[in-house]
């Protein structure tokens, strides 16, 4: 019997794999998938998407094609699976001061925020959120339920039987011109999207992932009424049934996944500026970001091997990120349209980043 040889092998699935594996299910080609089931940091990040940078209040690199391809990707999953996965929330961020205020509303009138940032102050009561100075307001912002995308996508590889959850032994990768081959299965190309896991990948543990651990609270409680998505140095994310995501820490330094006593009385003491009220805390998860010293993906070819590619490096803007990168790398395997400089990893040698 002759051996089905696959268009692809996807090793990862955080978002990068998971969204490059739904653009080659929409393109007709087939697949095989390999992640071991250990907690991703897709699945601990808060999935918050933003097209504004509120820290440097500049728009994000690439984000309006991002946005717009993101409100064609998700709804497409979620109306295969019957799953809500987008949930849109305007965010307020809380002002401090009224140099805050004044500085706001200079810099929103910029033509480069329109539609997306209200230039007026916005006064809100909400239970158990003392805002004197009011608050800016975001829109086009939201979340992502990653935990439902990943556990629903991997249930339905599970039944059509295209994925391994054994640990990837890169010693008994076997490439050739053609193809390469992977106890037995046969594959035209591999693309590589283990996140910070890259690191022990020896094709591309060479590449500048730098990685920041982050740490994130859920807390229960029934004295918030928050409709939005809260900035105040932190954020306060409600997702349903009393309770709210908080986060994030960054941690350039501890490459670990295992939650910190220090981040949660961090977050916690933080928290208790920005609320006024009872709450519990129900959950504290960490995991690593896979972040790039010049805030770029890591997307390319290997320059040795023509069917190996990498598929990485979204930092902390992996909703909107992940199928944007995900069309662009098919993209240039099946049709050899050129990558961006931008997140092509030839650029690695030229800034000198390695």
């Amino acid at each position: 019997m002759k051996t089905q040889i696959y268009d692809y092998f996807i090793v990862g699935l955080g978002l990068a794999g998971t969204a490059f594996a739904e653009v080659a299910l929409q393109n007709g080609k087939s697949f095989f998938t390999f992640d071991n089931s250990q907690k991703s940091s897709s699945e601990v990040a808060g999935g918050v998407f933003n097209p504004v940078v509120l820290k440097r209040f500049t728009l994000a690199w690439q984000a309006q094609p991002q946005m717009e391809l993101l409100y064609e990707f998700y709804p497409k999953i979620e109306k295969r699976f019957q799953i809500k996965l987008l949930h849109n929330l305007n965010t307020l961020r809380k002002f401090a001061s009224l140099e805050e205020q004044h500085n706001w509303t200079l810099i929103s009138e910029r033509p480069l925020f329109e539609n997306l940032v209200n230039s007026e102050i916005i006064f809100r009561n909400y239970k158990s959120v003392a805002a004197p100075f009011g608050f800016g307001e975001v829109k086009n912002t939201g979340y992502l339920d990653i935990p439902l995308l990943l556990h629903t996508y991997k249930d339905f590889l599970r039944q059509n039987n295209c994925i391994s959850e054994e640990n990837f032994d890169y010693s008994k990768l076997h490439i050739t011109d053609d193809f390469v081959e992977y106890q037995g299965k046969k594959a035209r190309n591999i693309i590589f999207s283990e996140g910070f896991g890259m690191k022990s990948n020896p094709y591309f543990n060479h590449l500048p992932l730098d990685g920041a651990k982050g740490e994130l609270l859920t807390i229960k409680t029934k004295d918030l009424d928050l409709d939005i998505l809260l900035k105040a140095g932190r954020f306060v994310l409600p997702v349903g049934n009393d309770l709210y995501k908080v986060g994030a820490t960054y941690d350039w330094d501890d490459k670990t996944d295992t939650p910190t006593p220090q981040a949660k009385e961090l977050l916690l003491t933080e928290l208790k500026e920005i609320i006024n009220c009872d709450f519990e805390v129900v959950d504290h998860q960490a995991g690593i970001r896979p972040t790039v010293k010049d805030r770029r993906p890591l997307v390319g070819k290997h320059k040795d091997f023509r069917n190996l590619f990498i598929l990485n490096g979204l930092g902390t803007r992996g909703v909107m990120m992940a199928p944007y990168l995900a069309q662009k790398l098919f993209d240039y395997i099946e049709f050899d349209i050129p990558l961006e400089k931008e997140i092509n990893i030839e650029r690695i040698k030229e800034k000198h980043l390695i």
